[in-house]
């Protein structure tokens, strides 16, 4: 009898207390649920920019510098660094590649390597830009570097030759870290930063454009990710991520009329939203930039170089290369082209060879240069003509 009368004693003390917390959880949902109490709106995004490619330039953004795990865009460093071995000759893309036991059993995307499958470099490139496949990445990595911690590495070298100081690298495929390990980390500027270094391989251009692709004989479909390619005219690249606590990711290239931009969108609440906010940021910049057509190659630069033992006293250099800027359409102002050569040059002067730079300004701004190079190949004069020249005499 005493124990049943402290056993109810207890209950009586605890069950009111119990049912306090499940009251106020009940009452918080259903203020939560009332049509009479407001919601703050979901945020379409934790973070986005929009850079001009060929010059850099942000044309908008919010936190471009928040530092936020990309996901799945880690694949995009992955393929920078392929296609760096691959122009340096380090390594082929007709290489074949064996996946090894640690690659087949990667979760996430993947196009289920089994161990001792062999493919091409490129098979594999394909898969881990196209399908997103992180067994795929896992294997490149491997064959690359001899494991994928030494791979990391190379990315984490890359990124810090690039000044993208807020990223931090720790995985080939972006997967939600386990337990123990740390994310990897990137913002909008650094990925931007990333794309118009992407921008430089068109191989990587052709395997982030791809919609559809047969893989292992035609035996797997695999689809991209990045469903811009088809939505909105003009887009040819780049990668999609995504994890749930990360939300979902793009990093997105478009060019039309001379222009080309690069948008990056970071944490939307679904791929719809992220999408959404992609092609609205990439109409807008389209709608609101030129692009000014500053310097052409060949150009000739009114100004006068004096060859000091040059078989003709003085000539004009040329515009080495063509230079253009992205002018928004309600801007005034004014181009300046300032030549900047030495009071003089000595020798021959072989045809292409650089003279000086043409300094660009746009309301008194320096926006570029350009090489300023000469038209022909002028021989050194000869002894007399210099010795004459030498003692003031006008030949």
């Amino acid at each position: 009898m005493k124990n049943l009368f402290i056993l109810s004693l207890i209950l009586f003390l605890v069950i009111p207390f119990a049912d306090a917390e499940g009251a106020k959880k009940i009452h918080s949902n259903q203020k939560a649920s009332s049509p009479q109490t407001s919601t703050a709106k979901e945020e379409p995004f934790k973070s986005y920019i929009v850079m001009e490619a060929m010059s850099g330039k942000v044309i908008e953004g919010e936190n471009i510098h928040l530092k936020r795990p990309p996901a799945s865009v880690v694949k995009l460093m992955v393929a920078l660094v392929v296609a760096e071995k691959v122009a340096k000759g380090e390594v082929k893309l007709t290489d074949q590649v064996t996946a090894s036991r640690e690659a087949s059993k990667m979760g996430g995307s993947q196009v289920y390597l089994k161990e001792g499958e062999v493919f091409t470099l490129e098979e594999l490139m394909k898969a881990t830009l196209v399908a997103s496949g992180n067994d795929a990445a896992y294997a490149v990595a491997e064959h690359i570097a001899g494991s994928t911690e030494e791979f990391v590495r190379l990315m984490n070298e890359k990124a810090k030759s690039l000044n993208m100081a807020d990223s931090e690298f720790h995985s080939v495929h972006g997967l939600p870290p386990s337990i123990g390990q740390e994310p990897d980390l990137s913002s909008c500027s650094d990925l931007a930063t990333l794309g118009r270094e992407l921008l430089k391989y068109p191989k990587i251009m052709e395997w982030t454009s791809i919609k559809s692709e047969p893989f292992r004989d035609g035996k797997f479909i695999m689809n991209n990710h990045n469903k811009l390619l088809t939505r909105m005219s003009g887009t040819d690249g780049f990668k999609t991520g995504y994890y749930r606590e990360t939300g979902f990711n793009l990093v997105a290239t478009a060019q039309k009329n001379g222009l080309r931009f690069i948008v990056v969108v970071l944490g939307s609440p679904t791929g719809k939203i992220r999408d959404d906010v992609t092609v609205e940021k990439f109409k807008k910049a389209f709608s609101r930039y030129k692009m000014l057509n500053v310097v052409r190659q060949g150009e000739v630069i009114d100004k006068d170089i004096i060859l000091s033992d040059g078989k003709y006293r003085k000539i004009k250099g040329v515009a080495g290369s063509s230079f253009q800027y992205p002018i928004a359409n309600d801007k005034k102002g004014t181009i300046q082209k300032e030549p900047s050569v030495p009071p003089s040059i000595k020798g021959e002067i072989r045809e292409g060879q650089k003279l000086g730079e043409l300094v660009v300004k746009f309301d008194n701004e320096q926006i570029g240069k350009v090489d300023i190079v000469s038209p022909v190949y002028i021989p050194k004069a000869n002894l007399f003509t210099r010795l004459i020249r030498k003692i003031g005499l006008n030949i």
